[in-house]
This record gives structure tokens, sequence and C-alpha cells, in this order.
């Protein structure tokens, strides 16, 4: 095996990947399987149940990211299974299709509870996880925190996609994902030397959205298309193996060069 290959192996350690269940989540389960991990798959017990079977995951475990017993449940629940914990990805989150009340609606009708449970869910947790982690992270030497964030997390909105469809993109999800940022900085600042932490920062994804949006997102990207899950895979695989050991606190963008504009 060339030292190339050495590098981006995985076999031997051990991931936790939130958000499991969702379609970006999936795939990260997939890749890391690929590359040798042991993948354990977290997500609602309902998300678990309606998804059969996620490829690359060796153990699934539910949990409710709002509750700090479960998380901790959680993460004690992977490192005792599995005797350790080397790759933690957070991609759990409320997005802008999500169906609750007060959520994907006009800004004067976005309500006080979903926005705290959409920063419970996309920013809190994110730290309460890592702060569990952090001591088997530490003990692997090679310790990766992935934080799945958004270009919403440094860019404004661009309300003129929106025009005409039923698609939003609710104050709390940029907050959430902006505080992803800064955190993945300060976590990779404290936790040096022994655990990495980067965010990757996908832009907008194929999901069957309507033509008119998918038609001004284009127009705004050089490379012409909406992203797939699939464009994630190398940099899922970059950060979590050794072909990145000196990347600590970076931002890694996957928008088609939309925000290059």
């Amino acid at each position: 095996m060339s030292e190339f290959f050495k590098r981006a192996d995985l076999t031997g350690r051990t991931a936790l990947v939130t958000g499991a269940a969702g379609h970006i989540g999936r795939e990260i389960c997939d890749t890391l399987g690929d590359l040798g991990a042991v993948v354990a798959a977290s997500d609602t017990s309902t998300q678990l149940s309606g998804t059969p079977g996620i490829g690359g995951a060796n153990l699934s475990i539910p949990a409710d990211l709002s509750s700090t017993d479960e998380i901790h449940r959680l993460v004690d629940q992977v490192v005792e299974e599995t005797g350790g914990l080397d790759i933690f990805v957070h991609c759990a989150a409320l997005v802008g299709t999500d169906q609750l009340r007060g959520w994907a609606v006009p800004f004067s009708d976005q309500s006080i509870e979903t926005w705290r449970l959409a920063l419970e869910i996309n920013l809190t947790s994110a730290f309460t996880l890592c702060q569990r982690a952090a001591p088997a992270l530490a003990r692997s030497g090679r310790g990766s925190v992935i934080f799945i964030s958004s270009i919403y997390g440094f860019l404004g909105q661009d309300p003129s996609l929106y025009e005409g469809t039923e698609m939003a993109s609710p104050a709390a999800y940029f907050v959430g994902k902006g505080g992803l940022e800064q955190l993945s900085k300060w976590l990779a600042t404290t936790l040096a030397p022994d655990v990495r932490v980067n965010t990757i920062c996908p832009g907008g994804i194929e999901r069957g959205q309507p033509k008119s949006f998918r038609d001004r997102y284009e127009a705004k990207t050089p490379l012409r298309r909406l992203g797939t899950e699939a464009d994630l895979r190398g940099a899922v695989g970059f950060l979590a193996s050794d072909l990145s050991a000196y990347v600590t606190g970076q931002r890694l963008v996957i928008d088609g060069g939309l925000s290059a504009r």
C-alpha cells in the first residue's frame, strides 16, 4: 500500500456520526466505513426505524440530542462497545425542510420555542457531545472532530433564490451554523494538540427543489449545478484521516464556487 493510501486508511478506528439517518449522514457513514472505520450511527429512534440499514454502520444507537443525559449515554455506549473513539462527525441538525411549527415560515411567525430547539440540536448538542467525547478522542492520539456546517454559517441569505417557492431558511439555522464555525475554532485551540477540529460547509444539495430555485442557484454557481451527497465524500475522508494530520480549526467549503463570487 502506498504512503498516500496508508494515510487515508481508517482501519482500527471508531467513528461516531450523529444525524446518521439523513441523506448526508448516510453518505458520511458509507465513506468512513469504506475507509475501514467501525462506524456508530446515531439519530432519533424515529429516523433510525424509518431508515432500514445504514450502509457502512456497525452500530445504530438512537439518541435525543436535546437531552444531556441522552448525549452522555450515547458517547459512553460507543466507547464501551467499541473500546474507544477516534472520529466524531456532528451532522445532526434541524434544516429548512423540517416540518416544525414556527420554523420555515416568515420571520414574523418564527417561534421562540422552535428557535430554542434548533439551537439545542444544531449547536448546543455539538458542545455537549464534544465535551463528553474529548477524553476518548484525546486517548486516540488521532482524534478528529468534523462539524457539518453550511455556507449559511458564514454567508447571509439570498432571498431571491426562494421567491415563488415554499422553501425558507429560518434565522435559527443561520445562527446555529455560524455558531458551529466559532465553536470549531475554539475547540481546535482548546483540544490541541491531541484532537483536531474542522468544519465542512456544503452549499445547496440537490433534493428535488423547485425548478425555479435550481435555475437561480445554478446561475449563481460557477460549476453550474447543485451539489450531491457524494461531493462530500472526499472532504470527509480527508478530515477524518491522517491525510489532514496538520489541519485544524479550518473551514472546508464545498459549494461549487458559489461563495467565491
